[in-house]
């Protein structure tokens, strides 16, 4: 098998994953992962496919197309290089950040992380309130690295949060399914 991401952007209305997913099963593509959401009315998705040997990118872009016409998407395949490791080796934690929107809090946040040695898995981030006093949520997946020092992440993680003004905190993930 090999194996591609799909890409898919526009406004959002019923029947995307439909449209795209439909001529996928013509392919004998198998979803093994994927990810879909709405922004601010845009609906996005990223997909990550099995697929026949011989099928190429540009064959799935193709029977894609008229779905993603009707629907107005821009769609991108691109081959997946199988050397590529998977995932990083470690504890799956929750981190959550909360408070006053302002510009930067994604980028320290994960600057921290990043600089951890931490792999994030998965980021949302939603302003949510009135216009008067938004307020900034992100939720995080990461994974820790077994040599990782969990409770100094957590420290400095407080200590960015305190200068940010915003609060923050951090979790084993439990055996929860996705």
């Amino acid at each position: 098998m090999r194996h591609f991401t799909l890409t898919a952007v526009g406004a959002d209305r019923p029947g995307i994953v439909a449209g795209v997913t439909g001529p996928l099963v013509g392919l004998e593509c198998n979803l093994e992962d994927t990810s879909m959401t709405i922004l601010r009315g845009r609906f996005a998705m990223v997909m990550v496919l099995a697929g026949p040997d011989r099928l190429e990118a540009k064959a799935i872009e193709a029977a894609v197309s008229p779905a993603a016409e009707e629907l107005d998407l821009a769609v991108w395949v691109h081959a997946i290089d199988e050397s590529v490791p998977q995932s990083v080796e470690g504890d799956t934690w929750a981190v959550s950040v909360h408070g006053a929107d302002r510009p930067g809090i994604v980028h320290r946040v994960t600057a921290v992380l990043g600089g951890a040695g931490v792999n994030i898995c998965d980021l949302s981030t939603r302003v949510i309130g009135p216009e008067d006093r938004p307020v900034y949520a992100m939720l995080l997946e990461v994974v820790i690295p077994p040599d990782t020092d969990s409770d100094e992440l957590r420290r400095r993680l407080e200590a960015l949060a305190e200068e940010l003004g915003v609060a923050c905190s951090m979790h084993p993930s439990g055996a929860d399914v996705l």
